[in-house]
């Protein structure tokens, strides 16, 4: 690799403006409840992926230097412990003003092809960018204990694909992720007995529909419900208090 090239990828990022990075601090209450060592390490990683990532709003909507920094403050949030290895392998943001609509296919084991569209408010291609409902994003800020943050989980899908499996286990040292596999499967496992069986779950019902839905679930109630979290799967929200660090709202 040309040693200009190489200085170039290394280079550290412009520091977001002090102005703009006080006006996030008011408008992103998970933000506003950090401690010093870490509203200055998630600055940093902000700066990083505004630096890595375009951010493009679709369909006539219109960001703001400070909407971009909010986006980039809240796709940040997963990653204070994690570090920004997690903004690997994609390089763009996505964003409709509203829900957006996906045309999704499936071949059934017969050989016959569904076809069908999904309303979405979030995405996160393996491969690809990552989507946003500007919307969305904006109803998780007037309701920040909610259970609710699609930032967090489309980036929590971005982390979960590092190791290119997405199966709801996120690179992890060795002994770690066997330990993440077996008490995850275990809740997961639970929780879709209990959805299939028609109860009424804590937890929003979707985290039922895949181990890898289920990762991204219970990352948003990490960050913004973790009472309930751990009242309902103690040994799920011990690990992601390992991983993401301890909630704002904890």
């Amino acid at each position: 690799m040309p040693r200009s090239l190489l200085r170039f990828l290394q280079r550290r990022p412009e520091p977001i403006d002090p102005k703009l990075w006080r006006d996030t601090q008011r408008r992103l209450p998970w933000l506003a409840r950090l401690d010093n060592a870490r509203d200055v390490r998630l600055g940093v990683l902000s700066a990083t992926f505004l630096q890595r990532k375009a951010i493009t709003p679709l369909a006539g909507l219109t960001l703001s230097d400070g909407d971009r920094v909010l986006l980039a403050a809240l796709c940040c949030l997963p990653l204070l412990e994690f570090g920004a290895e997690g903004l690997h392998g994609w390089s763009q943001v996505l964003v409709y003003p509203d829900a957006f609509r996906a045309h999704r296919s499936h071949v059934d084991a017969a050989g016959v092809m569904h076809e069908w569209e999904d309303e979405l408010i979030g995405e996160a291609w393996e491969q690809g960018p990552l989507v946003l409902s500007w919307a969305d994003v904006c109803a998780d800020l007037e309701e920040p204990d909610a259970g609710y943050c699609v930032a967090v989980h489309e980036m929590a899908h971005k982390l979960d694909a590092l190791d290119g499996l997405l199966d709801g286990t996120p690179p992890l040292p060795r002994d770690w992720q066997r330990e993440w596999a077996r008490d995850f499967q275990s809740a997961y496992d639970d929780f879709a007995a209990q959805v299939d069986g028609g109860r009424e779950t804590a937890i929003d019902a979707y985290a039922a529909e895949a181990p890898e839905e289920f990762f991204a679930v219970c990352s948003e109630y990490h960050f913004s419900d973790p009472a309930l979290l751990h009242e309902t799967m103690p040994s799920v929200a011990t690990h992601l208090r390992r991983f993401y660090g301890p909630s704002p709202f904890g």
